[in-house]
């Protein structure tokens, strides 16, 4: 068939700056036929010269200045591309938990099992259940809790996730579950605490960071941040002015701002961390980094086992 005089007068059938090149590969903007060596890989199928020049033009100066502060000379690091499977998986499972704690008679059991509760770390109080600084973000006290922090799970994963690569957003989200657990038990030591919240505000802080180190738009971040840390406060506030006590206004709000703010210091330490060791020779670099804020993170959990207990 490639043969035919039709084939060899079609000129979609060939590339239209290379017109002796066969090819059926066509432009995701414009759809015109490109061969290999005029194809430039997009998100979903390739972009001719033309179009990415356009696109190119068409940029902000932001974002020109983000696309030259990530892009390094150096080899970086592959990150994943496709869909966001931890991302998923994390809400999979975080789902059903959930599903099993609303069984009749084993909500308040799988609860008490997986909360975190400061004391229960200390072996001298007749427990010692160090899981529960990671276990608390698979609990929650109802369907809009959990709602809640599986939405922003979705909204900032899906986003992040490609960005650091799967392995780097679960430690991100596992070391953001333990510093959230870290404030809790130095600021609230005898307040049992449930939810995803410290890793919700440690992927909001890792953003935050990443964002400014490549040149990126912050404002919107910071005050999402700003709004959803200061919110209890403001909750607390409009209560005291009723009962006249600020702080058990703020007692009664139910929302543990000691794990948004352990979150959210911890998010932005690794955030950092990934930010500044994104080259491939620096993978060990960055993995002895991040061994060290997990190993500062559990040295502080010594603090209040000593103060409080």
């Amino acid at each position: 068939m490639s043969t035919t005089d039709d084939f060899r007068r079609n000129r979609d059938n060939f590339c239209y700056r290379h017109p002796d090149r066969q090819s059926f590969v066509l432009c995701q903007r414009c759809l015109r036929t490109v061969c290999s060596e005029c194809r430039t890989p997009a998100a979903v199928g390739v972009i001719c010269p033309q179009c990415m020049a356009q696109q190119r033009a068409a940029e902000t100066p932001a974002q020109k200045k983000a696309g030259r502060r990530w892009a390094s000379s150096r080899p970086v690091v592959a990150v994943s591309s496709g869909r966001p499977v931890a991302t998923l998986a994390i809400i999979a499972i975080t789902g059903l938990v959930y599903i099993i704690g609303i069984i009749p008679g084993l909500g308040p059991l799988l609860d008490n099992a997986l909360l975190f509760y400061g004391p229960y770390l200390v072996s001298q109080l007749g427990a010692f259940e160090p899981w529960r600084v990671l276990t608390v973000s698979l609990v929650h006290s109802g369907f809009f809790h959990i709602a809640l922090n599986m939405l922003a799970l979705w909204f900032i994963g899906r986003n992040l996730e490609p960005l650091l690569g799967r392995w780097r957003f679960i430690a991100l989200y596992v070391l953001g579950t333990l510093g959230g657990s870290v404030a809790v038990a130095l600021l609230a030591p005898l307040t049992p605490v449930v939810g995803a919240s410290g890793a919700i505000f440690a992927l909001f802080g890792a953003l935050l960071v990443i964002a400014r180190h490549i040149g990126a738009d912050i404002r919107v971040i910071a005050v999402l941040i700003g709004i959803n840390f200061a919110w209890p406060f403001i909750v607390a506030l409009i209560g005291a002015i009723s009962t006249g006590d600020y702080v058990a206004a703020l007692n009664q709000v139910g929302i543990s701002w000691q794990a948004h703010l352990g979150g959210l210091v911890t998010g932005a330490a690794v955030g950092f961390v990934y930010a500044r060791t994104r080259a491939v020779q620096q993978k060990p670099l960055q993995i002895t980094l991040l061994v060290v804020v997990t190993a500062v993170l559990l040295g502080l959990l010594i603090v209040p086992t000593v103060v409080y207990y």
